[in-house]
């Protein structure tokens, strides 16, 4: 069984600083496509940031450009997404997810269907 637990959010000032990080446990695949996405009250889910733990490919969404940093360690089964000069606007759930196969393909931060598996969200409130 696949699980996806998130840790480390909470609440900064803007202009401050968080590091999220998400544990896969159950995980069978060497690699595959793993992702934050984020959900703000009454708007959609949107992905951040995604890292192909194969080829070690990222993309962020231009909102995080400059100031999210994705990163996966393997022998830990870790994913991290380390947010600097946060801003209010990115207040919302974080989530981290995992797709079923091998490696990103077509633009998963676009496609949150990509994905199979699901954490369950930390709270990310960032104050002006």
């Amino acid at each position: 069984q696949v699980q996806l637990v998130e840790s480390g959010g909470g609440a900064a000032p803007a202009g401050g600083s968080l590091r999220l990080s998400c544990v896969v446990s159950g995980y069978t695949r060497s690699s595959t496509c793993v992702a934050w996405f984020r959900q703000a009250a009454d708007k959609e889910r949107e992905g951040v940031a995604v890292f192909d733990t194969d080829s070690r490919w990222l993309a962020y969404t231009d909102s995080v450009k400059g100031r999210f940093t994705i990163s996966h360690v393997a022998s830990k089964n870790t994913l991290y997404l380390e947010m600097d000069n946060l801003k209010p606007e990115d207040t919302g759930m974080y989530y981290c997810a995992a797709g079923g196969r091998p490696g990103c393909s077509g633009r998963p931060l676009q496609n949150s269907g990509f994905f199979d598996f699901w954490g369950q969200g930390t709270q990310v409130t960032v104050s002006s």
